[in-house]
């Protein structure tokens, strides 16, 4: 494994499991140029916001079964029905409790905001001139940055 460039720098930037999201932009340029410089934190970056999302998206997963397995039971009514009812919602509130707290606790939800506007500026430059033209304003402004 790499070192990292500046260790000090890199220290303080694994002590906010590198997120620089919250941070005003004049604020952001020394850590954004040590990501642009360093292997090593720019590869540790990569692998927390992997494990946020994976959590995010697990926690989603997992919501998702406990909804369908209380419509199961409530489509075939089995004789212990009421207590594989709560069994499921209280599944289903665990996983809701875990995805919020991920979600509050990481800069997931922010890096998959980024991520879209990405893919929504993307797609905006392979559109028609004529179409992106017909773009409200504020979108084309939030989309192109100008």
């Amino acid at each position: 494994m790499s070192e990292c460039v500046e260790p000090m720098v890199g220290k303080i930037l694994a002590g906010w499991r590198y997120d620089i999201s919250g941070l005003a932009p004049e604020m952001r340029g020394d850590y954004e140029s040590h990501f642009a410089n360093c292997e090593h934190c720019r590869s540790r970056q990569k692998i927390h916001r992997i494990i946020d999302i994976s959590l995010i998206a697990l926690a989603s997963a997992s919501g998702a079964a406990f909804l369908l397995a209380f419509a199961a039971v409530r489509y075939f009514e089995p004789r212990h029905a009421f207590w594989l009812e709560l069994a499921a919602l209280s599944g289903f509130a665990l996983s809701a409790l875990i995805w919020l707290i991920v979600a509050v606790a990481t800069p997931a939800p922010t890096v998959m905001v980024d991520v879209a506007k990405l893919g929504a500026r993307h797609v905006h430059d392979r559109l028609p001139a004529e179409i992106g033209q017909r773009l409200p304003e504020e979108i084309r402004v939030k989309l192109t940055g100008s």
